[in-house]
Protein backbone atom coordinates (compact mmCIF):
# COMPACT_ATOMS: atom_id res chain seq x y z
CA UNK A 1 0.00 0.00 0.00
CA UNK A 2 1.61 3.51 -0.73
CA UNK A 3 1.77 6.38 1.61
CA UNK A 4 0.50 9.42 0.64
CA UNK A 5 3.56 12.55 1.12
CA UNK A 6 1.41 15.22 3.18
CA UNK A 7 2.35 18.97 3.62
CA UNK A 8 1.05 21.32 6.20
CA UNK A 9 1.15 24.54 4.37
CA UNK A 10 -1.00 27.03 6.82
CA UNK A 11 -2.29 25.28 10.04
CA UNK A 12 -5.37 27.26 9.72
CA UNK A 13 -5.89 25.31 5.76
CA UNK A 14 -6.88 21.53 5.15
CA UNK A 15 -3.65 19.22 4.84
CA UNK A 16 -2.84 19.43 1.26
CA UNK A 17 -2.14 16.08 -0.87
CA UNK A 18 0.83 16.37 -2.91
CA UNK A 19 0.26 16.31 -6.77
CA UNK A 20 0.99 13.57 -8.72
CA UNK A 21 3.06 13.99 -12.02
CA UNK A 22 0.34 14.36 -14.24
CA UNK A 23 -1.81 16.58 -11.86
CA UNK A 24 1.66 19.09 -11.58
CA UNK A 25 1.87 18.62 -15.46
CA UNK A 26 -1.75 20.57 -15.13
CA UNK A 27 -0.85 22.72 -12.00
CA UNK A 28 2.15 23.74 -13.96
CA UNK A 29 0.16 24.98 -17.47
CA UNK A 30 -2.12 26.57 -15.31
CA UNK A 31 0.23 28.52 -13.46
CA UNK A 32 2.63 29.59 -16.68
CA UNK A 33 -1.30 30.26 -18.37
CA UNK A 34 -1.95 32.80 -15.44
CA UNK A 35 1.55 34.32 -15.34
CA UNK A 36 1.64 34.96 -18.95
CA UNK A 37 -2.05 36.25 -19.56
CA UNK A 38 -3.09 37.32 -15.84
CA UNK A 39 -6.01 35.27 -15.89
CA UNK A 40 -6.92 31.74 -15.84
CA UNK A 41 -6.88 29.59 -18.76
CA UNK A 42 -10.54 27.80 -20.19
CA UNK A 43 -11.23 24.24 -20.09
CA UNK A 44 -10.78 24.22 -24.05
CA UNK A 45 -7.20 25.96 -23.44
CA UNK A 46 -6.54 23.69 -20.82
CA UNK A 47 -7.35 20.91 -23.02
CA UNK A 48 -5.20 22.08 -25.83
CA UNK A 49 -2.13 22.76 -23.62
CA UNK A 50 -1.55 19.60 -22.11
CA UNK A 51 -2.90 17.80 -24.91
CA UNK A 52 -6.23 15.95 -23.46
CA UNK A 53 -8.77 14.51 -25.78
CA UNK A 54 -12.32 16.26 -24.48
CA UNK A 55 -12.81 18.92 -21.70
CA UNK A 56 -14.53 16.33 -19.77
CA UNK A 57 -11.40 14.89 -18.88
CA UNK A 58 -10.05 18.54 -18.08
CA UNK A 59 -13.23 18.69 -15.74
CA UNK A 60 -12.48 15.32 -13.91
CA UNK A 61 -8.84 16.20 -13.78
CA UNK A 62 -9.45 20.20 -12.68
CA UNK A 63 -12.22 18.74 -9.95
CA UNK A 64 -9.30 16.23 -8.55
CA UNK A 65 -7.57 19.01 -8.05
CA UNK A 66 -10.13 21.23 -6.30
CA UNK A 67 -10.86 17.82 -3.81
CA UNK A 68 -7.10 17.87 -3.03
CA UNK A 69 -6.26 20.99 -2.56
CA UNK A 70 -4.57 22.49 -4.75
CA UNK A 71 -6.65 24.53 -7.05
CA UNK A 72 -9.99 26.42 -5.80
CA UNK A 73 -12.77 27.75 -8.32
CA UNK A 74 -14.26 31.20 -7.39
CA UNK A 75 -18.34 31.30 -7.98
CA UNK A 76 -18.31 28.68 -9.85
CA UNK A 77 -17.29 31.55 -13.10
CA UNK A 78 -15.71 31.06 -16.56
CA UNK A 79 -11.54 31.78 -15.94
CA UNK A 80 -11.65 31.20 -12.28
CA UNK A 81 -8.87 28.65 -11.69
CA UNK A 82 -6.46 29.94 -8.96
CA UNK A 83 -3.57 27.81 -7.94
CA UNK A 84 -3.16 27.23 -4.70
CA UNK A 85 -0.41 24.96 -4.20
CA UNK A 86 2.62 25.95 -5.78
CA UNK A 87 4.28 23.52 -7.89
CA UNK A 88 7.53 24.11 -7.05
CA UNK A 89 7.35 24.55 -3.61
CA UNK A 90 4.61 25.21 -0.78
CA UNK A 91 4.34 29.10 -0.56
CA UNK A 92 2.08 31.31 1.65
CA UNK A 93 0.92 34.13 0.25
CA UNK A 94 0.33 37.06 2.24
CA UNK A 95 -0.28 40.27 1.98
CA UNK A 96 2.30 41.35 4.26
CA UNK A 97 4.69 44.16 3.09
CA UNK A 98 8.30 43.85 4.15
CA UNK A 99 9.37 47.60 5.45
CA UNK A 100 11.73 47.93 2.87
CA UNK A 101 8.69 46.99 -0.31
CA UNK A 102 6.59 49.93 1.92
CA UNK A 103 9.00 52.27 1.24
CA UNK A 104 9.50 52.06 -1.51
CA UNK A 105 5.31 51.79 -2.55
CA UNK A 106 4.83 54.67 -0.57
CA UNK A 107 7.75 56.87 -2.38
CA UNK A 108 6.01 55.69 -5.53
CA UNK A 109 2.28 56.93 -4.69
CA UNK A 110 3.60 59.92 -3.53
CA UNK A 111 6.09 60.48 -6.57
CA UNK A 112 2.75 60.11 -8.59
CA UNK A 113 1.06 62.69 -6.14
CA UNK A 114 3.81 65.23 -7.05
CA UNK A 115 3.43 64.55 -10.32
CA UNK A 116 -0.25 65.32 -10.09
CA UNK A 117 -0.20 68.01 -8.34
CA UNK A 118 2.29 70.12 -10.40
CA UNK A 119 -0.01 69.84 -13.05
CA UNK A 120 -1.90 72.60 -14.17
CA UNK A 121 -4.64 70.30 -15.08
CA UNK A 122 -5.73 67.25 -14.05
CA UNK A 123 -7.94 64.47 -15.73
CA UNK A 124 -10.19 62.25 -14.28
CA UNK A 125 -8.91 59.18 -15.08
CA UNK A 126 -5.52 60.71 -13.29
CA UNK A 127 -7.35 61.33 -10.27
CA UNK A 128 -8.75 57.82 -9.99
CA UNK A 129 -5.82 56.26 -10.62
CA UNK A 130 -4.48 58.03 -7.37
CA UNK A 131 -7.90 56.20 -5.84
CA UNK A 132 -7.11 53.21 -6.88
CA UNK A 133 -3.01 53.51 -5.20
CA UNK A 134 -4.63 55.01 -2.21
CA UNK A 135 -7.19 51.78 -2.31
CA UNK A 136 -4.14 49.78 -2.49
CA UNK A 137 -2.13 50.75 0.57
CA UNK A 138 -4.95 50.15 2.55
CA UNK A 139 -5.76 46.58 1.14
CA UNK A 140 -1.79 45.86 1.77
CA UNK A 141 -2.60 47.22 5.14
CA UNK A 142 -0.49 50.43 4.96
CA UNK A 143 -3.32 52.38 6.60
CA UNK A 144 -1.32 55.02 8.32
CA UNK A 145 0.38 55.80 4.68
CA UNK A 146 -3.39 55.62 2.90
CA UNK A 147 -4.98 58.35 5.51
CA UNK A 148 -1.36 60.39 4.92
CA UNK A 149 -2.62 61.36 1.30
CA UNK A 150 -6.09 61.31 1.42
CA UNK A 151 -5.91 65.53 1.86
CA UNK A 152 -3.99 65.93 -0.96
CA UNK A 153 -6.42 64.06 -3.02
CA UNK A 154 -9.00 66.06 -1.39
CA UNK A 155 -6.97 68.86 -2.80
CA UNK A 156 -6.98 67.62 -6.43
CA UNK A 157 -10.11 66.86 -6.93
CA UNK A 158 -11.40 70.32 -6.19
CA UNK A 159 -9.08 71.19 -9.01
CA UNK A 160 -11.09 69.32 -11.16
Amino acid sequence: MATAHIYQLNPSMPETIRPTKKQRELLTFIESFIKEHGYSPSYREIMAGVGYNSVATVALHVNNLIARGHVKKRDNSARSLEVITSVDAPKIQTNEIKPGDEKWLVEKVEFRFVAAEQQSTLAQDELDQLYVLIGALKVLGLDGAAQSFIPRLSELKKRL
